[in-house]
């Protein structure tokens, strides 16, 4: 199987790529910089048709993974870029395939489970989930992330590709024991006796694991009659009081310092970055694979800490 990934540099192209080549298939990733890879990599600007055109004309599946970062502080400058980057990246990968002789067969476009309402009180599956940013007193920088998110899913549903079936990942936080990536940051507080709760604690954190996540896209690629939006993230849930407890313990550190919301504010700023990324309830569960028949190899979050805990513990002995 041939799969290319555009965007897919960064921490989950790369968790992809390498899943893809140990399984025998042929990877090319869509860079905007050259870089070594075990994969090849091939130069795009993201926004062009060029020479990188032809490497979908005979795909089997494309996995668009790309667009400027959201790990940034909003200023109107980077969230035009952020916006912009992602829907002409999509409309350029569009209009490619569509001129394909010989199109993908599937188009897996990012999404991202922030396109949800912040709640408490229930979880937001595919079916009944509350889209977001019409909640009370919701910050500006939320709407935003969700203006991002439901511009990104209109751009893809308007690319008009008949041959090739498209499904839209609405992704939960996918934690790898990877250096550099989410899970890494997180047991770094942990190591450093700042794993605490983050403001009340009371907010859902929805994740998935690594293993699980390269599971479901391999199954999402072999379900033909499988379109539209689904949540990809793992089926239980929990607030981040409860998540941060549980990689205390898969770690063996009984205690961490908490961050009251008036300290993360303040962190955000030092580290150019905004506290949605930690505050905002995320209550995904993933309705529509449950019902497919697609199984979880980590279903609770505990042990999944436990297994991204022990592989890391392995990555530092090397």
């Amino acid at each position: 199987m041939k799969v290319v990934i555009p965007g897919g540099s960064g921490q989950v192209g790369t968790i992809l790529a390498r899943a893809f080549l140990a399984a025998g298939h042929e990877v090319i990733v869509l860079s905007r910089q050259d870089r070594s890879a075990p994969w090849r990599v091939v130069r795009w600007d993201g926004e062009t048709a060029d020479e990188w055109c032809t490497e979908l004309d005979g795909a089997d599946v494309v996995i668009n993974l790309a667009g400027r970062s959201v790990n940034c502080r909003y200023t109107p400058a980077n969230r035009r870029a952020i916006k912009e980057s992602r829907v002409r990246a999509i409309r350029v990968i569009g209009d490619a395939i569509a001129r394909a002789s010989r199109p993908p067969r599937v188009w897996l476009q990012a999404s991202t489970a922030t396109i949800y309402a912040h709640r408490y009180d229930a979880a937001n599956d595919e079916a009944t989930g509350l889209l977001g940013g019409s909640e009370p007193a919701t910050p500006d920088t939320w709407r935003f992330s969700i203006d991002v998110a439901t511009s990104w899913e209109s751009a893809a549903r308007e690319s008009i590709t008949p041959r090739t079936r498209k499904v839209l990942l609405r992704s939960a936080i996918i934690l790898s024991p990877d250096r550099g990536g989410p899970f890494d940051l997180l047991l770094r507080l942990v190591r450093c006796g700042l794993g605490g709760q983050a403001g009340d604690g009371r907010q859902y954190v929805s994740w998935i694991h690594d293993q699980d996540f390269t599971r479901a896209i391999l199954w999402l690629i072999e379900q033909d009659g499988f379109e539209g939006a689904v949540n990809v993230a793992a089926p239980n849930p929990v607030t981040n009081g409860e998540f941060m407890g549980s990689l205390r313990a898969a770690w063996g550190i009984r205690f961490g310092l908490p961050a009251a919301t008036w300290m993360l504010e303040i962190g955000a700023v030092l580290l150019r970055t905004e506290t949605e990324l930690i505050l905002k309830s995320r209550r995904v569960v993933p309705g529509r694979l449950l019902e497919a028949g697609f199984t979880f190899q980590f279903p609770a979050w505990s042990e999944a800490a436990r297994d991204l805990c022990e592989r890391h513990r392995r990555l530092l002995a090397r």
